[in-house]
């Protein structure tokens, strides 16, 4: 089995010494490169074409958000997990809007992060668990205050399950597997899930189902 590549992106050395040295312990994982900012991150990435990118938010000449979006338009194929120190939910959706398959905090478990890498590989999104608890105890709030943009109600059983599994990382192929559908049912599901909703891209998507508790992220 092929090993996991992965960029450092950070442009504290220790930092960037102490999670290699954790990765470098792991069977399935190989750093194949360390990069101190935004603009080199996007350099090594077309040199090196990684699996994943571990990308700190804050670094000179141009910052992760930058990046990430510059990676996922140039790189598609190449999952980035933002390593950050902020947990503020402003934060975290500036990430998601940028491209970033997943979200760290810098002072999680090493297991944490290990696990964050292998689930963005795999395509499945990574949130850290003290930001979902942030981000379901606000829906709650919501939900109790009467606030109508927690309904979803305007989407069948059928819809809602469909968008469960898109925000879950699932492809058309794999959801029309899981339900016995036709991929062609799956694409109309979610083109009407998208209009009911009012959204525009998979990214959207996910904000929505993480913003109403609609999925666990590991």
């Amino acid at each position: 089995m092929s090993k996991i590549r992965v960029l450092l992106a950070d442009d504290h050395t220790i930092v960037r010494a102490g999670i290699k040295a954790l990765l470098e312990k792991q069977a399935d994982i190989e750093v194949v490169g360390e990069t101190a900012d935004g603009r080199e991150t996007l350099r090594q990435v077309e040199f090196l074409q990684p699996d994943v990118v571990v990308m700190d938010i804050a670094m000179p000449n141009m910052n992760g958000l930058e990046a990430t979006a510059a990676i996922n338009k140039q790189f598609p194929q190449v999952k980035v997990l933002a390593l950050t120190m902020h947990e503020e939910e402003e934060y975290f959706f500036e990430v998601l809007r940028a491209g970033a398959q997943g979200y760290v905090l810098k002072d999680a478990a090493p297991a944490e992060l290990v696990s964050a890498i292998r689930s963005v590989n795999e395509g499945r999104p990574f949130l850290t668990p003290r930001v979902t608890r942030l981000l379901v105890d606000d829906y709650l709030k919501r939900v109790e205050s009467g606030d109508k943009s927690a309904d979803h109600s305007g989407l069948t059983d059928r819809e809602l399950e469909v968008l469960k599994l898109i925000a879950a990382g699932n492809t058309n192929q794999e959801i029309a597997e899981m339900l016995h559908l036709s991929v062609n049912t799956v694409q109309v599901h979610r083109s009407h899930i998208m209009d009911k909703l009012d959204l525009h891209n998979r990214t959207e998507l996910i904000k929505y189902a993480l913003r109403r508790g609609l999925i666990e992220l590991e």
